[in-house]
This record gives structure tokens, sequence and C-alpha cells, in this order.
């Protein structure tokens, strides 16, 4: 094709194109004006990191002397751009629901700024939960040489960290930003944790490529987990219009010191993990499993041939 066959093709193709924008909405953000900024998204997950790992993530050469002024660079940026994604968050749920602009976009920007304020406010204790997790995976891993080593290389706490900041607003009610963050990890990672998981204390991933943990999954203190693991749902029910019902509990419950082996598929609400259980590699539940049983398969039956 030519240049003047291509100039004769394009305008057809354009009004092609623009005509499938209107003929199906489902695709398209056209005469709208709020959505939040998947890239602003991503640079309050740095920020994040860089305010729960100082001298580790950003900045480098930290003193006692400038800790301060760091800290009190980086928390207004935070919060100036939460309130701002918050914002377009809200009021895209509103634009979304009622196919209008909110009305009073002044209580929706005063609705972000607490939103904001409480979630900065609740960053201290969620940096004591990360400590934990650190902690976990070099008490877990043999390979470990330091905590260093762990929040520098090991993609689990990259992943963590940043779930455990998306669940705090995820608790908060705030629109779009926690599945955003979460699936931000999960790309960087290949470890796909959803923002509305329960996960408590001390929580380790060892490798962690193809790990899955479904919204509604609760998971107690002093878990492991490996590799491809996967906490999911065992089936979707729908109402009488045929949509999924969503919000009620459909993932698995883990308990207190817990490990789950390589590749195990644990799935749906009736599969409860009891304290001190271990589930083989590569194991299949869809039931419970009684406090400190132990659950395998049965190893497949090897055949060795010798060479031609």
């Amino acid at each position: 094709m030519d240049a003047k066959q291509l100039d004769d093709a394009l305008p057809p193709l354009v009004d092609r194109l623009v005509a499938s924008y209107f003929a199906d909405r489902r695709t398209q953000h056209i005469d709208k004006e709020y959505l939040p900024s998947q890239a602003t998204i991503v640079d309050i997950c740095d920020l994040l990191l860089e305010l729960t790992f100082p001298g580790y993530v950003g900045r480098m050469g930290l003193t006692p002397h400038n800790i301060s002024y760091h800290v009190g660079e980086l928390l207004p940026r935070l919060f100036e751009q939460l309130c701002r994604e918050t914002v377009q968050c809200l009021c895209h749920e509103h634009e979304r629901c009622d196919e209008r602009p909110p009305e009073d976009l002044s209580a929706c920007r005063q609705k972000a700024f607490d939103l904001a304020r409480d979630f900065v406010e609740r960053i201290p204790e969620v940096r004591e939960r990360i400590a934990a997790d650190v902690q976990a995976a070099y008490d877990g891993d043999p390979a470990a040489t330091s905590t260093a080593e762990c929040i520098l290389a090991y993609p689990a706490i990259l992943a963590i960290t940043i779930y455990r900041y998306a669940h705090e607003l995820y608790q908060l009610n705030v629109p779009l930003i926690p599945r955003i963050m979460a699936e931000h990890a999960h790309r960087r990672t290949g470890i796909d944790i959803h923002p509305g998981a329960r996960i408590g204390r001390s929580f380790f991933i060892d490798h962690g490529t193809g790990v899955v943990i479904g919204e509604t999954t609760d998971i107690g203190d002093n878990v492991k987990i490996y590799q491809g693991v996967t906490l999911g749902a065992l089936s979707f029910p729908k109402d009488e219009r045929g949509r999924l019902i969503r919000g009620y509990k459909r993932h698995p419950t883990v308990g207190n010191n817990v490990t789950i082996y390589a590749n195990a598929i644990i799935l749906g609400s009736d599969a409860v993990i009891g304290d001190g259980a271990v589930v083989g590699g590569s194991v299949f539940l869809t039931e419970s499993i009684a406090p400190g049983h132990q659950v395998s398969i049965t190893p497949p039956i090897l055949k060795v041939r010798p060479p031609k």
C-alpha cells in the first residue's frame, strides 16, 4: 500500500473504529471526566516502599540527622497524590453508577481527604507487620543470608508489602486503588494477592511465582506457602438473572502455623486448614484438614529406561 492508498483508506477506517466505540461502551471512557491514573498509583506504591524501607529503597545515605527531612518530604507527596487519586475514584464511582458527575464535588474532596488522612495514620502499624514478614522470610529460608537480602531481592516481600497497604485502603472502602496496587505487584512478581484477603502476622511466600490468594481468603499467623499455591474459589453461584453473586465468603480459611507446599490447590469456603497442618505439594483440596494433620498425594510410579 503506497502513501496515496493509505490516505484514501484511513478516513473510512477512522469512522469504523469510532463507530465501534459507541456501539459498545464497555471498553471506552469517552465524554466522562473522572478516572484514576495507573501511573500515579504506581508512584504511590513506590513512595510507600521508600517510606517502609528507608535506606533500602530510594534515597541512599540517610542518617539520624536527615531522616526526618526525608520523611517530611515524602509524606506530603504521598498524601497529595493519594488525595487526588481518591477523588478521581470516588467521583468515577458516582459517575459510573449515576451516569452524571457528582453534584457536590467539595464533599467528594473532603471524603478523599479524610480517607487519605486515615490511611497515612496507619503506616507505622503496617510497617510493624511488614517487619515481621521480613523476619519470617529470613527465618523460613536457609538460603537467606540476611534480612537485607530479603528486602532487596525477594519478590514475596515486595508483593506482601504492597498487599499490606492495599488491604488498608480496601478496608477503608477506597474504590479501584487497592486493586490497581495489587495488580501492579502481580505484574512485577507473579504473586497475585487480592487486597481483600485477610492475612495474619509473619507471613512468608517462598519463591512465589504463580501464587494466587483470593479476595475472601483468611490466613492466620506464621503461615508459609510455596510457589504455585492457589487459595481460590470452588464455584460462583449466580442470581435469578444469571449474574454472579458477589460479596460472600468463597475462599479457604488457613489457620496459624500452617505450611502449604508447592502447587497445592485449595478451593472453596468449606476448606478450613487447621492450626499446625501441613499440605503437601500438588495436593488438591476442597475439604477441611484437622489441626496438626498432614495431607499428601500418593507419589507417582517412576519408570527409568536405560539408554538405547
